[in-house]
């Protein structure tokens, strides 16, 4: 039996509690087949084509569904990821493989520099990393991955050797990126969100001169056709931006982008949650982390609610208020237990209705504004719908006991995932497929989805769900 199918047919016999359609077993061993190909025997990459090292977010949502096939692989993920972070805190958005060629991917190490424009902030001598973040869904990642085998987790050590490092990448985002003074983390790359082409930034980005065209190779080009892309003005942009933030030594607090945007501090503020509970399973009091959790929602609804949206904005720090673009962004608070009943009612009917469309017009969740005047179908974050924002929109609606909406959402995620080869993002009203095929984390959050049955629900008091991986995380 080759190595796939050992994972598969342990996890299936020992965690699967329920009797799964025929389709969906062949779904679960086509999706560890993905992440079997993508695994490089430390870490998983997203894409073997366009993505061939390890990024941030990507490796926490690869976790949450490595722990189905191996709790063991799951923890090494995040402990890799962890070991490249920076004195300072910050967790980089991409650790590189030494062993990929340089023009495989840009921007590619020699471009960061690392190791020397980032040595004022620590960063680590014996591997090249980039030196922006990305959204901090780790410390949730942790909890989870501990939850599928705490008997593993405690024996090694996982916990007790993560949260140090997760505590010093909270501090760090708390502490060194709140540039607008009202508590809320800011971005300063389109990258650091993870949505690199939304709408949201056109404005933001529109101040910034672009790096000449001659300067850069764009390496994404070779594996996606152009009008899918990002506009090579807009790279010419993110250039400048990475640059600059480089040659200044990667010092935070005088980017020209700085963004307050809602998904980036939701998920901060679920792995608070989860940095809490963590926190209680190694016998420290975790208090203090819910209370905080629960100030950044109040700064979140504060800052970033706009009534007549019906949903979260960003808020660009220089240009001044709200940015008046909707993006799947927005709808990303639902997955906060702490949220403010009226504003998940509201949140609920912004994503049913004409500007997302779930449930009617569209089979997942787009990532932009249906009725928006940037939307497009296909092009990268500028409209298509995307698995893991559906993952966390399903998670959200089940969070606040709307089992309907979540089992609904849940099987059109199982669907279209199986249906594209588990596809990087989807046409969200065909279904079709953009982007790479195998995706990592697609096919991570499908195997999650297929270990949370139909009807489950989620604890209204932190991260934990009710399915057999999540339990003892309720009772901690």
């Amino acid at each position: 039996m080759d190595r796939t199918a050992q994972l598969t047919a342990r996890v299936t016999e020992r965690e699967i509690a329920y009797d799964p359609p025929a389709a969906y077993t062949s779904l679960h061993v086509r999706a560890a087949e993905v992440l079997e190909a993508n695994w490089t025997g430390s870490s998983t990459v997203p894409s073997r084509s366009l993505y061939p090292h390890q990024w941030s977010w990507d490796s926490a949502f690869i976790a949450i569904g490595l722990r189905h096939l191996s709790p063991l692989r799951a923890q090494t993920e995040l402990e890799t990821l962890l070991a490249a972070q920076w004195g300072d805190g910050r967790v980089p958005h991409i650790v590189f493989n030494p062993s990929v060629r340089l023009d495989a991917y840009f921007p590619s190490p020699d471009f960061w520099r690392s190791s020397t424009a980032g040595r004022a902030a620590g960063a680590p001598r014996t591997v090249q990393t980039s030196g922006i973040v990305q959204p901090p869904v780790h410390a949730l990642a942790a909890w989870l991955v501990h939850c599928a085998d705490p008997g593993l987790s405690r024996a090694r050590g996982f916990l007790a050797g993560v949260y140090p490092r997760l505590a010093a990448w909270h501090r760090y985002l708390l502490h060194r990126r709140d540039l607008g003074g009202g508590g809320l983390v800011s971005v300063v790359h389109p990258w650091e969100q993870g949505m690199d082409n939304s709408p949201c930034w056109d404005a933001p980005l529109a101040r910034v001169t672009p790096a000449p065209a001659r300067s850069f190779r764009r390496a994404d080009l070779d594996h996606g056709a152009a009008e899918d892309r990002p506009t090579d003005l807009d790279y010419g942009r993110y250039v400048r931006l990475a640059s600059d933030y480089r040659d200044a030594g990667y010092a935070d607090g005088h980017a020209e982008f700085a963004v307050e945007d809602p998904a980036f501090n939701a998920l901060l503020i679920a792995s608070e949650h989860a940095l809490a509970r963590i926190a209680g399973e190694l016998g420290a009091p975790g208090t203090a982390r819910h209370a905080r959790a629960e100030r950044l929602t109040a700064a979140l609804a504060e800052r970033l609610w706009d009534p007549a949206s019906g949903m979260f904005l960003c808020r660009d720090l220089r240009g001044g208020g709200l940015v008046p673009e909707r993006s799947v962004s927005g709808l990303v608070p639902l997955l906060l237990p702490g949220l403010a009943r009226e504003l998940v009612a509201t949140l609920v009917r912004t994503l049913g209705g004409p500007h997302f469309g779930l449930g009617s017009d569209t089979r997942l969740v787009p990532s932009y504004d249906l009725l928006g005047e940037a939307f497009d179908p296909h092009r990268y974050w500028r409209g298509p719908a995307w698995f893991n924002t559906s993952w966390l929109l399903e998670r959200g609606l089940r969070t606040h006991g709307d089992r309907e909406r979540a089992d609904a959402l849940r099987e059109a995620v199982l669907s279209l995932a199986g249906a594209t080869g588990f596809a990087e993002y989807v046409d969200p009203y065909t279904g079709e497929a953009c982007g790479a095929t195998g995706f990592g984390w697609t096919a991570a959050l499908t195997l999650d989805l297929l270990h949370r049955p139909v009807g489950h629900g989620v604890s209204p008091t932190g991260p934990g769900t009710f399915d057999r991986s999540d339990k003892g995380g309720d009772r901690a």
